[in-house]
């Protein structure tokens, strides 16, 4: 399971688990707590009308006195209100009285009147001076019937008590507006979690998005790809990409070394060789020309060795560099022209035609001189394998998102041996016969400090045989 993924499952699920608390305490408190607020109302007004009733009662006269006249146009009154959105449109009271003995002397609904109530619990624990109250279901024995809840009070002669007044209230008076509550906080509940869920979204994609940038450019780093460590707003993960980078760099530059020194004895040790042979056999004693013939000898692999030093030191601090640092914006024709006029004298000493395509000016943010270096490599390389007498062939072309420059020779081409080989540090083919330099090798540095180049500026460079013959050099940039 993607990491993305458990995050956000592990923030639905504290969400949902809120949602559920939420949920859980209106169930458990909301709702009882709106029933024991109706019965602290059902309490004052129970003791209230018995103080109203007791007159009454003590002169026998509950059914028709003032009590009854003033309860019947009570219930006879048109009762509308708006209750906090919720429309209350008749009485919902009842009232019943009894005597010292439990039996009905009074009922406003006249459903029980003359009947013994002294078994239910709001006149029997009354009657005794205690607190009275019942909740009964409208239907007995029926599991969905409403519920009426009976609060009682006493009525008093002096401290005797000669009778019990009860108010009756459905509790399905309460249902509107526990439905009214719990709507408001489904609704504003399911608001919340969506807008939770969407931020808590919007998170995992970011910070999740900057673990995938750090997981690619290990990738990268893996591949031996240039690449820039990804910056974050999150402190903890720039930490570890800065991390990154300095043990990259660190094992980098070991291992750098390491094969430097490898290459660099390697190389050098052809030079090294033909010097010492060359200082041996030269004697006071042997013929000028001779003398000259190995002096040049030894000046051509010094210059070598030094040409080796060089290339090794620049292709050393490109391969470090992850990154363009002196970018400027460039004309790219303009840019190729100049190095084909750096090697015109090198062409025409051998009659070789630098031909440049026209081209539609193409410009790009790139370091130039590193550019221009490479564009000299390839040019220089194909002189090297041209034969006398012949063109190279230069095109420019631009796509929507790439820009490309096309190197052609008319030479033999590459051996199929040497085709995976040929950006290859320290490799390379010898010139060709009828070449100035006919038999002898480069330091085979020039392609791979192209390939170098190339990935520092996005982009990609291949050497492959052209059908018509001659070898094709491709130079790829991103635009």
């Amino acid at each position: 399971m993607k990491i993305s993924l458990k995050i956000f499952l592990g923030y639905f699920l504290l969400v949902g688990l809120a949602a559920w608390f939420i949920l859980n305490v209106f169930v458990d408190e909301v709702k009882p707590g709106l029933r024991q607020a109706m019965e602290d109302a059902l309490v004052d007004t129970a003791n209230v009308l018995a103080e109203l009733a007791t007159h009454d009662v003590k002169a026998g006269n509950i059914q028709t006195g003032n009590f009854a006249l003033s309860l019947s146009q009570y219930q006879a009154r048109a009762t509308k209100a708006n209750i906090w959105g919720v429309s209350k449109q008749a009485a919902d009271y009842r009232v019943y009285i009894t005597d010292a003995k439990g039996m009905v002397i009074f009922d406003s609904a006249r459903l029980a009147l003359g009947q013994d109530y002294s078994k239910w619990n709001d006149v029997y624990l009354t009657l005794r001076g205690k607190y009275g109250v019942r909740s009964s279901k409208v239907v007995a024995n029926d599991e969905n019937s409403d519920t009426i809840m009976y609060v009682a009070a006493p009525i008093r002669d002096g401290k005797n008590i000669i009778g019990s007044l009860t108010v009756a209230k459905p509790n399905r008076t309460l249902l509107p507006f526990i439905e009214r509550a719990q709507a408001k906080i489904i609704r504003w509940g399911a608001l919340l979690l969506g807008l939770s869920l969407f931020i808590g979204g919007i998170f995992t994609w970011r910070f999740t998005r900057k673990i995938n940038a750090l997981r690619d450019y290990a990738v990268r780093v893996t591949k031996g790809e240039k690449a820039t460590p990804p910056l974050s707003s999150n402190d903890e993960l720039t930490e570890l990409a800065l991390a990154m980078q300095t043990m990259r760099t660190e094992l980098d530059g070991k291992q750098h070394i390491q094969n430097s020194i490898q290459h660099l004895t390697h190389e050098l040790k052809s030079p090294m060789t033909a010097i010492q042979g060359a200082a041996e056999l030269i004697s006071p004693n042997m013929p000028p020309e001779t003398q000259a013939h190995f002096l040049a000898q030894i000046k051509a692999q010094i210059k070598r060795v030094q040409n080796i030093i060089q290339n090794m030191l620049g292709l050393a601090a490109l391969e470090h560099q992850q990154q363009l640092t002196h970018l400027t914006k460039i004309n790219f024709a303009d840019l190729v022209d100049t190095q084909i006029k750096h090697l015109a004298e090198k062409a025409a000493a051998r009659q070789i035609t630098l031909h440049l395509a026209p081209a539609p000016p193409i410009t790009l943010e790139a370091e130039a001189f590193l550019l221009g270096q490479a564009i000299y490599n390839l040019l220089d390389n194909a002189l090297d394998f041209s034969p006398a007498n012949s063109t190279v062939e230069i095109t420019l072309t631009q796509q929507a998102h790439s820009i490309s420059l096309s190197v052609k020779d008319q030479g033999t081409g590459i051996p199929e041996y040497a085709l995976d080989k040929i950006f290859d540090k320290f490799y390379s083919l010898p010139r060709p016969d009828g070449t100035p330099n006919a038999g002898q090798k480069s330091t085979g540095l020039g392609l791979n400090f192209v390939q170098e180049v190339a990935k520092l500026h996005g982009g990609n460079v291949t050497l492959n045989n052209h059908p018509q013959g001659g070898a094709l050099a491709v130079l790829t940039l991103k635009n």
